[in-house]
């Protein structure tokens, strides 16, 4: 998939997991803007998807579909992505962006948390770009994986989630490798952009932006803008994870 910079993406379909809410869903709005049908998957937030499909079908009628499967589950993944591909003709874009976020204080750690966790940020990205690769081959698409700042320095409390992600930014560099020259593989590595739906201390933000150069929290569009960079505008940017945190890791 070969693009002039801000050249429509008409024509094109781009898979986004996690897609129902928050920075998922921005991303598919962004991608959908620029022209591309959107496959918007979900787990557990079916009614928001549906509701955000509907709402692209509106604004450009058979832009939108969306598909619902649990992504720790690997036996599906290739019947998730054919059912998706059959009723929209091809794969173009794949953002690997659904999530799970929590603690797990050492000597807590569970087996139950680690397969999700592991699942979630790690397993799940690896065998859906794997089902993936047919159809991205085919079209000479991209693959676009949402790291976290995280990757880099440990978050206290959460080894489980840092050894997912830090596993991810290396997937994405070994896959840019490996998929080359018919397949792009990028990461983008968010920092503050949306706080946890369980809430975080005032003391704990304002640490966090203490440390961030630009001293505030991102927004969401800023990672679909990045993910959009990636798709549309660098056809020659291969195998990077993009940070795009205000400048948090410039410190580190």
């Amino acid at each position: 998939m070969t693009t002039e910079v801000g050249e429509s993406l008409e024509g094109r379909w781009a898979l986004v997991t996690g897609a129902a809410r928050r920075i998922g869903a921005v991303i598919a709005e962004a991608l959908h803007e620029a022209g591309a049908g959107v496959i918007i998957h979900c787990f557990n937030s079916a009614g928001p998807a549906d509701a955000l499909a509907e709402r692209l079908n509106g604004e450009r009628a058979g832009s939108a579909l969306t598909v619902q499967c649990d992504l720790r589950e690997t036996a599906g993944l290739d019947r998730m992505l054919s059912k998706a591909v059959e009723r929209c003709g091809r794969l173009d874009v794949l953002v690997n962006n659904a999530s799970s976020f929590y603690p797990t204080p050492p000597g807590s750690i569970t087996a139950e948390q680690w397969h999700d966790l592991i699942g979630t940020n790690l397993k799940a990205p690896l065998f859906l770009s794997q089902a993936a690769l047919p159809h991205l081959r085919e079209t000479g698409g991209t693959i676009v994986n949402i790291v976290d700042v995280h990757w880099q320095r440990p978050l206290k409390n959460h080894p489980v989630y840092g050894a997912a992600k830090a596993g991810l930014a290396m997937l994405t560099r070994s896959l840019a490798r490996d998929l080359g020259p018919d397949i792009r593989v990028n990461g983008i590595s968010p920092g503050a952009i949306l706080w946890p739906e369980a809430g975080l201390p005032e003391r704990t933000r304002e640490s966090i932006i203490r440390q961030i150069p630009l001293k505030r929290p991102g927004a969401p569009r800023d990672i679909a803008a990045a993910v959009l960079f990636l798709v549309r505008d660098a056809p020659y940017v291969n195998g990077q994870i993009l940070a795009v945190d205000g400048g948090r890791s410039v410190g580190w």
